[in-house]
């Protein structure tokens, strides 16, 4: 595989990264409330896992998936381009919906076209290649979203800057296609991958990968969806569904909801207390390259403490910072707030380094060996059914006040790590720690980064 159309994809993953957090700024720019934040994250999250696994089915179907491909950048630069030519909150979140659901589909596609002609020994090496060009790309949307009001106020009228970053946004996306034209991969269809066996090595590779850049603000990965779900029996499922692996994904629902709660009123929030879109952009760049930098670190504290307790204890760290953000709009003095928002921030992300990787390994050390894999899948799909009721749940709190909103974010992910404590008193054989080199949790070192509920990882 020749690293040419990746380039390409990374000025998509641009596109991406820049929109997901521009879009909600944008809403708020034009007059949106706590709840319209919150259904524009509800209804970007609920439509990705259908996508996902529908475009993951058509794309096993057809002999050329080159063409999905090309038709998601396309219809990512034709939305990011008409988003801006439209004042109305509703419209926008339409748009929004229709952005995510493209994005959300594409990755089971792209790792079908990353896999496909290559043997099963360097689909870790090519899966973590796609990974960091995403990841890099996502974090260069951030970092554009971060600068660009610095330089568009110098070159553009105040109410184009927001408008021109949409388009600058489009622009890449647009390039990535006319890029991935001559260089997309050509697979032959003959070497479809189809067979269970295959299926289930892809599954396992994907949850083994580290989360990236994307991870801190968008947990769910419609990528692992797809794959760990294609061979899941309910029946069988439910039968081996023990005490102990029914609460640990109970406590995923509450915490995962939290999650999603907490982040989608918050940028209203910072607006709120004056904050300018590059200042946004900053701090939710420092709270995922938090998060990204930790994997490593996270993956080696897990290899010598029990991965219930370091788990509950980042959960219940992140249940209490989550409400403490409120605070930093009572400080009063900017420079100060936005400093001590980046260190909280940051502090969140790096919560959720811990919390992804230690996730998947207590998962699959409760999960019987004959249902691992379908009790992964199960699990991503609770994050995203709790990621859209979280985006409404949020929205609505926030209409009581931000104190509310956030502590009641706070109070799902405390509730969350009670109950993974309480794992130390169900069941008889407790997940053990990690060891290093762990195939659960040891991570492909080019995946540096990974991307959004759009992306790869």
């Amino acid at each position: 595989m020749t690293e040419r159309w990746l380039y390409s994809w990374a000025l998509g993953a641009v596109a991406f990264g820049g929109a997901s957090l521009l879009v909600p700024l944008y809403v708020v720019q034009l007059g949106g409330t706590a709840v319209d934040l919150g259904v524009l994250a509800a209804t970007a999250a609920l439509v990705a896992a259908p996508g996902a696994i529908v475009f993951g089915r058509l794309g096993n179907r057809v002999d050329q998936r080159r063409p999905l491909v090309l038709g998601t950048l396309a219809v990512v630069a034709g939305v990011l381009a008409a988003i801006p030519l439209v004042d109305s909150v509703t419209a926008v979140i339409v748009a929004n919906a229709v952005l995510w659901l493209t994005v959300s589909s594409i990755p089971p596609v792209l790792t079908m076209l990353v896999v496909d002609d290559a043997p099963e020994s360097a689909w870790t090496e090519r899966i973590g290649r796609l990974n960091k060009y995403q990841g890099y790309g996502w974090a260069g949307g951030l970092v554009l979203g971060t600068v660009w009001p610095f330089l568009g106020s110098r070159l553009l009228a105040p109410g184009a800057v927001t408008p021109a970053l949409f388009w600058v946004l489009a622009g890449c996306a647009g390039v990535g296609v006319l890029g991935a034209v001559g260089s997309l991969p050509r697979p032959d269809p003959t070497q479809h991958v189809t067979s269970e066996r295959r299926i289930r090595k892809i599954a396992r590779t994907l949850s083994n990968s580290r989360r990236g850049v994307k991870g801190a603000t968008f947990a769910f990965s419609p990528n692992r969806l797809y794959w760990t779900t294609r061979t899941i029996h309910p029946r069988r499922l439910l039968a081996r569904l023990d005490r102990a692996l029914a609460l640990y994904l109970f406590a995923a629902v509450c915490f995962f909801t939290g999650f999603a709660a907490f982040w989608a009123p918050l940028p209203l929030f910072f607006t709120g207390i004056e904050f300018d879109s590059g200042q946004i952009f900053a701090l939710y760049l420092a709270s995922s390259v938090a998060s990204a930098v930790l994997y490593e670190g996270a993956g080696r504290l897990a290899s010598r403490i029990d991965v219930r307790l370091l788990q509950s204890g980042a959960l219940a760290v992140r249940g209490l910072l989550f409400p403490a953000v409120a605070l930093v709009g009572g400080i009063g003095v900017v420079t100060v707030e936005l400093g001590v928002a980046g260190v909280g921030l940051a502090a969140i992300g790096a919560t959720w380094a811990i919390i992804a990787v230690v996730g998947t390994a207590i998962v699959t050390r409760l999960a019987p060996p004959s249902v691992r894999g379908e009790v992964l899948g199960v699990h991503t799909a609770l994050g995203a059914v709790a990621g859209g009721v979280g985006g409404i749940l949020g929205g609505w709190a926030a209409t009581f006040g931000y104190t509310v909103a956030f502590g009641v974010a706070g109070g799902l992910v405390l509730v969350g790590a009670g109950l993974v404590f309480a794992l130390r008193f169900v069941g008889e054989t407790p997940p053990r720690p990690v060891a290093e080199g762990d195939p659960v949790t040891s991570r492909v070192e080019s995946a540096e980064t990974a991307v959004p509920s759009g992306g790869q990882d």
